[in-house]
């Protein structure tokens, strides 16, 4: 199966907090619910940030969790076809049997398969459930079978959904009764009350005839913006240079202007996520921002040391950005296609259309004027302030100080257009007020989040290891697949997914076809220092301009500790060496980059660790090695 990223934080659903399995009974505050323990009837009161979701395994069951970069880009454009083609019939919570079959005639499918493709969705909530299994199904894949499938679906359709309101239990038994009927065997019963909880109140209630209720109870009436209707709606993100100029952690010295990226929740106006970086806007930025923005933020407020809350995350519906380079790239698209994000760009020349967020750059640029190091907006309004010589704060500093402005300042003071606080408008549509609470979808897996939006890599893994750019990784975990050949074609060496952060590419990230998580791979070599991307790309520019056709990772260190060591003594004279100096990974990475599974931005680099014992015939220079395939890097 593949499941959904996200946990929905609505009564009725069950939820594991440690050892222990719980049942929403109701929302408490913004960061709280109580719960009833399942084994004891207990009551009792759980922070939102502690669950985890339940992972229902028959005997037997070894289902992986397969991540979006598992598949191909031709398996993985199947699953959107396959998704635009029932996506029509999500969004109308009425449809009938004709409906089905006309949307199964257009897509030239028969229309027991659009009906398995329907029960897929429901029962997942993740468009990779709608993958095309490979001949004799994926490596560990475990599938109900089509016509278990077909029987729930109809019995949601045509017994659940119905006026007289059946019971979860009624729903069971009408599954085995059909199943037993049709000499096929039946699903487990958690599986069809999984279904069951999957399907969203509004929904049952329109299907049941219940239109105007639905609306009443569950349509919030708040936002001008179009499809803004509730929290996460629509988010809009943009990047700015900040108005401040920034000091390095060493010598006190400026560095330059650093870069922040943002999003705002549209509907509250509430600071969704941000970045803040000294490289320019990227693809890296807008991935960090996103996952940022959906996960929980507790922890990095710990890490950073501000006191306060920003209760501000869940699943985002539509991200809308302008059309720069960095929002466009394939790893940006599909993770928001893995999350069921919809990407919406901005109008050209129509710059009205990002309003909310300009207006808050805004905000944050009359802000940044109070800060030492204030760069203004214009020369008139700088005068004779002398920018660099009165900036004093470095870049965790500035950090500090603008998340301590979103989070103590901006969320909690009336905006003019709403007449009330962000954040307590946030607080009554998800809790209610006059109206129901919408509830909100918590990140099941965090770190799985940031994953998705990463560049990844495609390569052979062989006794060395695996290659990545010139630089070797190892790790005992690539044994079992070293030489492994494709299912279809036993002729072909199987290529493996790598993810990688290129703030720090001290370590890639190998997707387990076996498991469907993502397992650290350091160097190969431990002894060599964590550096970055950029530093690797400047490398090999040097090593091709002293005229050194062979680009080797010998080479390439050698490259970079060189170019280290003069910017070294250079810190103290030159800006630029400097800021490229605070640029490179750190052991002691600042709160954005070291917050743990629960937040959304990289890893510090790995901790010192033993060389693995070297095995026989490991020799790299030994064997050929393999081209590599690259999924989009920038």
């Amino acid at each position: 199966m593949v499941s959904s990223n996200f946990i929905n934080i609505s009564p009725g659903v069950e939820v594991m907090v440690g050892q222990r399995r719980y049942r929403i009974t109701r929302s408490l505050d913004i960061n709280s619910v109580l719960a009833e323990d399942v084994e004891t009837a207990k009551i009792a009161r759980l922070r939102i940030e502690t669950m985890s979701r339940v992972l229902e395994a028959e005997e037997g069951d070894e289902t992986p969790n397969f991540s979006v970069h598992h598949f191909s880009d031709d398996l993985w454009a199947v699953a959107q076809r396959r998704f635009e083609a029932i996506k029509p019939l999500l969004d109308n919570p009425r449809r009938s049997r004709s409906s089905v079959a006309a949307a199964a005639l257009a897509a030239g499918v028969n229309t027991s398969t659009l009906y398995k493709w329907l029960a897929l969705y429901h029962d997942h909530q993740h468009v990779a459930a709608l993958v095309p299994t490979r001949r004799g199904r994926n490596r560990g894949a475990r599938f109900l079978q089509a016509d278990q499938e077909l029987v729930i679906a109809s019995v949601i359709e045509d017994f659940y959904l119905d006026r007289q309101k059946p019971s979860p239990k009624s729903v069971v038994d009408e599954v085995t009764r059909r199943c037993r009927r049709a000499k096929i065997d039946a699903p487990h019963p958690n599986t069809v009350r999984n279904r069951l909880a999957d399907i969203r109140p509004a929904t049952a209630l329109r299907r049941r005839g219940q239109k105007d209720r639905a609306r009443d109870r569950y349509e919030p009436i708040r936002g001008s913006f179009p499809g803004a209707d509730f929290p996460l709606a629509v988010v809009q993100i943009d990047h700015t240079p900040l108005d401040v100029i920034v000091v390095d952690e060493e010598h006190r010295k400026p560095i330059g202007r650093p870069y922040l990226t943002l999003a705002i929740d549209v509907f509250s106006r509430a600071i969704v996520g941000l970045y803040l970086t000294l490289d320019a806007p990227s693809a890296t930025s807008v991935a960090m921002c996103i996952s940022h923005a959906m996960n929980t933020k507790n922890e990095y407020l710990r890490l950073l040391g501000v006191e306060g809350d920003w209760p501000v995350w869940g699943q985002i519906g539509t991200l809308h950005a302008d059309n720069a380079r960095e929002f466009k790239c394939k790893a940006v698209n599909r993770g928001c296609e893995a999350n069921q994000i919809i990407m919406q760009w901005r109008p050209v020349k129509k710059p009205n259309y990002g309003g909310h967020i300009e207006r808050y750059m805004g905000v944050v640029a009359t802000e940044m004027k109070k800060v030492p190091g204030a760069t203004f907006s214009n020369i008139k309004e700088r005068d004779n302030y002398d920018s660099e010589k009165e900036a004093s704060l470095t870049l965790r500093e500035v950090e500090h100080y603008l998340v301590n402005f979103i989070v103590n300042n901006y969320h909690q003071r009336v905006h003019s257009q709403l007449d009330a606080a962000p954040i307590k408008v946030w607080e009554d549509a998800i809790l209610g007020d006059e109206m129901p609470g919408v509830g909100r979808m918590l990140p099941a897996d965090p770190d799985r989040v940031r994953m998705d939006f990463l560049p990844y890599f495609q390569a052979t893994v062989q006794r060395y290891g695996v290659r990545i750019e010139n630089l070797f990784y190892y790790d005992p975990i690539l044994d079992r697949h070293i030489g492994a050949t494709e299912l279809d074609n036993p002729k072909l060496k199987r290529k493996f997914i790598f993810a990688r952060d290129p703030r720090n590419i001290s370590e890639v990230y190998f997707l387990d076809p076996n498991t469907g998580r993502y397992i650290s791979v350091p160097y190969r070599n431990v002894g060599h220092p964590a550096i970055s991307a950029g530093e690797l790309r400047e490398a090999k520019k040097r090593i091709k301009a002293d005229g050194k056709s062979a680009v080797d990772e010998e080479r390439i260190f050698q490259s970079i500790e060189s170019n280290r060591k003069l910017v070294e003594e250079s810190t103290a004279k030159s800006k630029a060496a400097r800021r490229q100096a605070a640029k490179a990974p750190k052991g002691k990475p600042n709160a954005t980059d070291a917050q743990d599974a629960r937040t959304s931005n990289a890893p510090p680099p790995p901790p010192p660790r033993q060389p693995a014992p070297k095995a026989p015939d490991r020799n790299i220079f030994s064997q050929a090695l393999e081209v590599l395939e690259i999924g989009e890097i920038h």
